[in-house]
């Protein structure tokens, strides 16, 4: 009796780790807080931008925080819900729950529903600005992204980048209106940031997308024009902390340095024979800039707290 109660232990311990493993897979984790991170700096921005105490504000911000966290999870699991059957043939995906079965589609579906409305409840006690850029990028990921363009369009990317790029404008607009230099200048970083860092996952992973269908621009066009894409995006990303001179001249230089060091990596890639090896390179600086720069940006405009 007493071994089979320790085995029984020892597989519900299993199970709910497992369950744990599946529920984190589903989330994306790593892109969950890339896209959580902009609604932060949107709202600390803000705060610094019109003279307001956080203390006012901190449970604004938590609604909010919470509220976009609900809601980019929910975008995140339907998307998982959705491409089931890509996700298949893939080498990188071909263990997420919902090709293994250990999370049937229907409750994937219900579940990244739920998590969605919960989250677009939350965020209707902030402000309607929020909720309609929120909404926006929402639509965009699920429908326009996962659903319409991502299997049938190289513009895939571009079309999947706006429901990034809203993120700073989520966190800004809870405080007051993004129509302001400074959440327009974060929602083109943002979006303009993404082109060479999908483009860099589609070169890494070209076989799983080659195989799955999936019209990235290298399966469907090939490498030269991919990179030069990304070289051009780089080289758009480079006069745009100029437009947030009022952060300080530390920020530009750390700004400018981070910028130039792509454009570099960039521009690399015409002259290496491993394009794997270097769009990994590429990956890696493009994840670390971006929160390098908004770290930056945060560190520059420390709000009131009293």
């Amino acid at each position: 009796m007493r071994t089979t109660d320790v085995s029984a232990k020892n597989k519900n311990g299993e199970s709910s780790r497992s369950y744990i493993a599946d529920f984190k897979s589903l989330l994306k984790g790593k892109v969950l807080v890339l896209n959580v991170l902009p609604v932060i700096a949107g709202f600390w921005l803000a705060l610094y931008y019109n003279d307001r105490s956080f203390a006012d504000y901190w449970q604004l911000f938590v609604i909010t925080f919470i509220g976009s966290l609900f809601v980019m999870a929910g975008a995140l699991i339907l998307n998982n819900w959705y491409d089931a059957d890509i996700d298949a043939v893939m080498e990188r995906t071909k263990h997420r729950p919902t090709v293994t079965g250990n999370m049937p589609l229907r409750k994937v579906l219900f579940g990244g529903l739920a998590v969605s409305v919960a989250g677009f409840i939350l965020l209707s006690f902030t402000t309607v600005e929020v909720f309609i850029y929120s909404f926006i990028g929402w639509i965009v990921y699920v429908f326009l992204y996962t659903m319409w363009s991502k299997r049938r369009y190289t513009l895939n990317t571009v079309i999947g980048s706006v429901s990034g790029a809203v993120t700073p404008l989520i966190g800004w607009a809870a405080v007051d209106s993004a129509v302001h230099i400074v959440p327009i200048t974060l929602f083109l970083i943002v979006f303009i940031w993404q082109m060479p860092h999908t483009f860099a996952i589609a070169i890494r992973k070209y076989e799983d997308y080659k195989a799955a269908g999936v019209a990235m621009l290298p399966v469907v066009h090939g490498m030269d024009i991919t990179k030069r894409q990304m070289a051009v995006y780089s080289v758009c990303l480079l006069p745009l902390p100029f437009y947030l001179l009022s952060l300080g001249t530390a920020f530009i230089i750390i700004a400018t340095l981070l910028n130039i060091g792509y454009i570099a990596l960039a521009i690399r890639g015409f002259f290496v024979k491993d394009d794997e090896k270097w769009a990994r390179i590429m990956f890696l600086y493009s994840v670390n800039y971006l929160m390098v720069l908004f770290l930056t940006m945060m560190l520059a405009a420390v709000p009131q707290f009293g």
